[in-house]
């Protein structure tokens, strides 16, 4: 029954985050606490204040690396998986999504 349990992976991953939780609560207590003091929150640049810049992040160009990620991901995932069952089904699941990610390539020019 034990073999069950231990091998159970939601258990496994609940275990894991509830043991980072602890520790991070048991250093967060007996770690020394600092003074927040205006000095330490203040940036430091040769005495002189920096201006805060404006970033300009380009949202659709973040999206689209963020799509291909997930893509390529999911491609290796199953490239991976399917080793051990090699066949003409993960072949053509990769190639679908070839397929759709060539259209996506000309957003990047």
């Amino acid at each position: 029954m034990w073999e069950k349990v231990v091998e159970s992976i939601f258990l496994i991953f609940l275990l894991s985050i509830l043991v980072g939780l602890l520790l991070y609560w048991i250093s967060s207590k007996i770690s020394p606490q600092g003074k927040k003091t205006p000095g330490k929150l203040a940036p430091y640049a040769c005495g002189e204040d920096i201006p805060p810049l404006r970033l300009q992040v380009n949202i659709e160009r973040f999206y689209l690396y963020t799509v291909f990620f997930v893509i390529f991901h999911i491609l290796a995932w199953i490239f991976v998986t399917s080793l051990a069952r090699p066949g003409i089904v993960p072949t053509i699941f990769i190639l679908m999504i070839l397929v759709f990610v060539v259209p996506l390539i000309d957003f990047l020019r």
